[in-house]
């Protein structure tokens, strides 16, 4: 559980520095904004998680909906890394809603 969500952290902070590079960069404004603060609620909720915090539900229903938001956004790119990203942050907006009802 922790280390889905720390790898989705290392995955959208791996895509800001990749979508710098890309001659597309001012049409991924939003999708730059949206990795920048998945990758943010990703490493507090996993935090949270990890040290049994009271708050730990509540960040992972926040962590799960901008995962989903920053998935959907990533998955309107074609490129392979967008579409990875795209899967990998899906998959952690799973595991917190699986975590949340626990």
């Amino acid at each position: 559980m922790v280390e889905t969500i720390q790898n989705c952290e290392a995955v959208c902070e791996h895509m800001t520095t990749h979508l710098k590079h890309r001659y597309d960069i001012h049409y991924r404004v939003r999708q730059l904004q949206f990795l920048r603060d998945c990758a943010d609620i990703c490493g507090l909720t996993a935090k949270f998680i990890a040290r049994n915090s009271c708050f730990a539900k509540q960040a992972a229903t926040l962590c799960a909906y901008i995962c989903e938001v920053c998935g959907a956004e990533c998955a309107r790119f074609p490129d392979a890394e967008s579409q990875s990203c795209a899967q990998i942050c899906m998959h952690c907006a799973r595991e917190c809603r699986a975590f949340v009802i626990m």
